[in-house]
């Protein structure tokens, strides 16, 4: 349903940085430059960079990317960490959504809380 979300922040070119870094263990990259704005995606334009339009305290916002397997979920975190990211909860599963959730979680440079997801159940049967 989601085609795409934009959200703003205070450094364009700091945070773009970062989701260049963070997004490509996910398959991300950069997909256009419109001005200040910056898209990225898998295919499309899913999610737009864009400047704070005000000084005010910004509100959290938490974002959850898909991940083709859970080596994708270590690989955005360590990427993340390596890029000085804060790490909120480092890559588990969290039975307490599902058996197979397995996720780790960030904050990006604008303290977004900033999440990678795999549901795919391991193939040895376990979750």
């Amino acid at each position: 349903m989601l085609d795409h979300i934009a959200i703003q922040v205070t450094d364009v070119a700091t945070s773009a940085a970062f989701y260049d870094t963070v997004l490509a263990p996910l398959g991300g990259s950069r997909t256009k430059e419109f001005g200040e704005f910056v898209s990225f995606g898998t295919t499309g334009h899913t999610l737009w960079l864009v400047p704070a339009t005000d000084a005010g305290p910004g509100r959290e916002l938490h974002l959850a990317f898909a991940a083709a397997d859970r080596a994708a979920v270590d690989a955005f975190h360590a990427a993340a960490v390596a890029a000085g990211a804060e790490s909120l909860h480092a890559p588990r599963v969290w039975p307490e959504y599902h058996a197979a959730y397995y996720g780790a979680f960030v904050r990006d440079p604008d303290g977004h809380n900033i999440e990678a997801v795999c549901h795919t159940p391991v193939s040895d049967g376990t979750s």
